[in-house]
């Protein structure tokens, strides 16, 4: 990557002010110095419950088992969750626990660039274990503070480039379309796509937001959906396969869905279903955009077909996943593939890619990669 470090200087100001309506936002993460906790998503919208995180065992199980989920929101729970352990006391056990935790998931980029970096600079650090530690805390105090500022970023950039199209739409309300959830279930606070959605109804600008159910667990239903009423954002749910159909009878005037990986010709890894909509997208002539924060995109990575492509077990579209009941047949004939991301091909990011350096076009990423 262009840029790897997660420095919080030269912070974005913006002319407008933050609406008062995002003190509401729900927080997917809480910390304080040697306390973390994470909202059990797993449990939304049936239970509103924190889990704490003590140790790295805790927050490696919270990523696999999609307690915590979304891709800025892993790489920050990953080393806040370190900075909590009471085992991590050196370079070399910090060192360990990272690594363990970039095995939780393989497909989001923003965890593996953050345990990199965090190595790399907690390597350097002269002095003993307390030094380290304390250089270490620091560090990912760090990267919780500016994934807050990138989605402020992302928000203003995204819902600025939605309105510009107000003249070309004779209309200065518009009709989203996301995937997934892209909130601030899946961030610090805020959110990605939802994020710009956000922006946009704060300021009177949204009309209306459609939101698909999304593999796996359903996070469109269960979070989108719940993030939304939760703010009383206008919005209704569809199944993932409506989504043509949607385009056609009504009016949409943009999709904007979120990454857990770009590579630098902006081919673009997200929840599985995003390539189908980038496709219907393009054939209705609707701009499709990507959310995602600079330390999201891979600029090492030539293109998709690099991409690791996670599996989730079969378990969760033959069981009931909160009842464990089986709801399918089975037998010896029988399978399942359950992939969790796509890849959708830059060609289809019409729209371009909206991040805390604005929004940019495929084919620009490495112009911006430097900054």
């Amino acid at each position: 990557m262009g840029s790897s470090s997660y420095g919080i200087t030269n912070i974005f100001l913006f002319k407008t002010p933050i609406a008062p309506q995002m003190s509401k936002t729900l927080l997917a993460i809480r910390y304080q110095p040697g306390q973390l906790d994470v909202l059990n998503q797993i449990l939304i919208p049936t239970k509103f419950e924190y889990d704490r995180v003590r140790t790295v065992e805790d927050a490696h199980d919270a990523i696999v088992r999609m307690r915590v989920r979304g891709a800025p929101a892993i790489a920050v729970v990953a080393a806040l969750a370190v900075a909590v352990d009471p085992g991590a006391t050196s370079s070399k056990t910090i060192c360990a626990k990272l690594d363990y935790l970039a095995t939780s998931r393989p497909t989001a980029v923003n965890l593996h660039t953050a345990v990199a970096d965090l190595k790399s600079r907690v390597k350097q650090v002269v002095g003993g274990d307390e030094a380290v530690r304390t250089a270490y805390v620091k560090m990912a105090e760090a990267i919780y503070a500016a994934d807050t500022h990138d989605n402020e970023k992302i928000m203003f950039y995204g819902a600025e480039r939605i309105v510009s199209m107000a003249d070309k739409k004779k209309s200065t309300k518009f009709n989203i379309l996301t995937h997934c959830n892209t909130g601030a279930l899946a961030t610090t606070k805020y959110g990605t796509a939802l994020g710009v959605v956000r922006k946009l109804f704060y300021d009177g600008n949204l009309e209306h937001l459609y939101c698909t159910e999304t593999r796996p667990w359903n996070q469109g239903a269960r979070l989108t959906y719940f993030e939304a009423g939760y703010e009383g954002i206008p919005t209704t749910l569809i199944a993932d396969s409506a989504a043509a159909a949607l385009m056609r009878e009504r009016r949409i005037d943009a999709v904007i869905v979120g990454a857990d990986r770009v590579c630098s010709n902006g081919d673009t890894a997200n929840k599985i279903g995003t390539y189908s909509l980038a496709l219907v997208a393009k054939a209705h002539g609707v701009p499709f955009y990507v959310a995602a924060p600079w330390t999201s995109i891979d600029m090492a990575l030539a293109d998709g077909s690099k991409i690791t492509i996670e599996i989730r077990e079969g378990k969760e579209l033959t069981h009931n996943m909160q009842t464990g009941a089986r709801v399918v047949a089975e037998g010896p004939t029988l399978g399942v593939w359950n992939p969790a991301f796509d890849v959708t091909p830059a060609a289809l990011i019409t729209g371009g890619i909206i991040t805390e350096r604005g929004v940019i076009a495929c084919k620009d990423l490495g112009k911006k990669s430097k900054l």
